[in-house]
């Protein structure tokens, strides 16, 4: 059994859609399970939305209906007029129409999941409609019931007991019956309420349902030949990586290589699943694979480039030694608020922190940390993460830029530039 993830690049268009059917179309006769994205940056469109929704905004409705005519774009270029397809969309849709109805909710992240989620469950249903269309058998399954999770909304925590147990009893049937088609990014409570896996979490529900299902590998279907050195639309020159051990592929997506979500490598390294990474235009193509084999000779330094980042110098209002203490009250504020940290540093005095901006959890943080402590931050900044480094190359790529905070290590350095 064979697990497949498109992402939005992937299915952007109708173009998009017809591809990923001629690519399923190739492995006929094996059973595949299709993990889809929310279309194109219709996550960022619905991300849009939900501030504007939020903030009661005048523009909320001009947004919505952005989103509903983008889909309908697609729908025109796969389906006759009359497909039932059109009415299971506008009915899918219907889920944010009640919600923006009410006043908002005050919890910011329980919104966001609500609306966000619904991205996916529109890809979904159109890429099931015409996988059938095309002659490829395929059922739509519900991604919230199978993936239980706990009420962490914007990064829900698996219930890994209740969802392999769900995942076991149903999908194993339903994939003897043809494709089965569902979503990636999300998450069910037990109240029924949606919750999403964070942001680009996609991978990590392929990797779920993988480890769960015992599957043969996960391939995850790119706008890119593979895992390269670098992101090519930043650097020159970029290389391929033929094979990449599980323990580096952790690493990179540790400091923000985004061809792969964070959370997807454990559940396959427990399970000795391989990762796939291909290209959605060539799919013929080798990729990369990232399996269980011997780190890797790395000819040159992997890039990677984290943009939109806040650099944050924390101190004691009285002058005091930033202790453990400390430490412990800044932890838990930033794991109240979502905050993961980039990078940090300690000195006598100060606490320094480099992470991703995200406006409602900073300014919810920088709240609670300006009760207790001193506070500077700047931001637009960016972080640049060097593995297998030469020190050559961390001049180069600093060379024209003012350099706020620097680390290095054996294998790694990462600075903070603006």
């Amino acid at each position: 059994m064979l697990v497949f993830k498109f992402g939005g690049a992937s299915v952007k268009d109708a173009a998009g859609v017809a591809n990923l059917a001629h690519i399923v179309k190739k492995y006929t006769g094996q059973q595949l399970l299709v993990v889809v994205s929310a279309m194109g940056k219709t996550t960022n469109a619905l991300e849009k939305l939900t501030k504007a929704y939020m903030d009661q905004v005048d523009d909320l409705n001009t947004i919505y209906a952005e989103v509903k005519e983008y889909h309908n774009h697609i729908l025109n270029g796969l389906f006759e007029p009359s497909h039932p397809i059109y009415n299971e969309i506008a009915n899918t849709f219907v889920e944010i129409d009640w919600m923006i109805e009410d006043e908002p909710h005050n919890d910011y992240d329980f919104v966001y999941d609500q609306i966000v989620s619904i991205g996916e469950l529109v890809s979904t249903r159109i890429v099931a409609a015409y996988l059938n269309l095309s002659g490829i058998k395929s059922q739509w399954l519900d991604v919230r019931g199978y993936i239980h999770t706990d009420n962490n909304y914007c990064e829900g925590n698996v219930d890994w007991d209740k969802t392999r147990s769900s995942i076991r009893k149903d999908i194993p049937a339903m994939l003897e019956k043809g494709v089965v088609v569902t979503q990636g990014f999300l998450g069910g409570t037990s109240e029924n309420f949606t919750t999403t896996l964070g942001r680009e979490g996609s991978d990590y529900t392929a990797s779920i349902l993988a480890s769960c299902l015992n599957a043969e590998s996960v391939t995850t279907w790119k706008d890119v030949p593979g895992i390269l050195n670098a992101d090519p639309k930043f650097f020159a020159d970029t290389v391929k990586f033929d094979e990449l051990s599980y323990t580096e592929a952790i690493e990179m997506t540790y400091y923000g290589a985004s061809v792969i979500h964070p959370k997807t490598i454990k559940p396959l390294q427990n399970a000795k699943i391989p990762l796939l990474v291909k290209s959605f235009t060539d799919p013929d193509a080798a990729g990369t694979v990232i399996k269980e084999t011997a780190n890797s000779v790395f000819q040159k330094p992997v890039i990677i480039l984290k943009q939109n980042q806040v650099l944050l110098s924390i101190s004691a209002k009285d002058y005091s030694f930033i202790s453990e203490d400390h430490l412990s009250d800044i932890f838990r504020l930033f794991s109240q608020n979502h905050v993961k940290v980039n990078v940090m540093q300690t000195s006598a005095l100060s606490f320094t922190v480099c992470f991703d901006w995200y406006a409602e959890r900073f300014e919810k943080l920088l709240a609670g940390l300006n009760t207790d402590f001193k506070v500077k931050y700047n931001n637009g900044l960016s972080l640049i993460t060097i593995r297998h480094y030469k020190h050559s190359a961390l001049r180069e790529l600093t060379a024209d830029k003012i350099v706020l905070l620097e680390q290095v290590s054996r294998n790694t350095a990462q600075v903070v530039v603006k």
